[in-house]
């Protein structure tokens, strides 16, 4: 059994067992969280529900990556570099409550 789930404004495609790296969610390593089921399948591929929660454990989080940003524009001498990482949370998936 499989599920989508959506958190951040992304969506995933969950089964129990799986670790997920999401977008920054609130609490401490350890603790449960719920995150709401958009649709949830059989392993057969029907469709058992839309709605219901899947309940999840935060293992850990941190930061990606940097992404550096230039930007510059000719014949003008403009040129700016930025740089961003993006912080995320590691979910291990727990049941699905269809």
């Amino acid at each position: 059994m499989y599920a989508i789930i959506e958190t951040g404004g992304k969506q995933y495609r969950v089964a129990p067992g799986d670790v997920v790296r999401v977008e920054k969610l609130a609490g401490d390593a350890g603790s449960e969280i719920e995150l709401p089921i958009k649709a949830a399948f059989k392993d057969g591929g029907e469709l058992v529900a839309g709605g219901g929660t899947v309940r999840a454990t935060i293992v850990g989080d941190g930061r990606g990556d940097k992404v550096t940003v230039f930007k510059f524009k000719r014949k003008k001498q403009y040129k700016k570099t930025i740089g961003h990482r993006q912080s995320f949370t590691d979910v291990k998936v727990g049941d699905i409550g269809a």
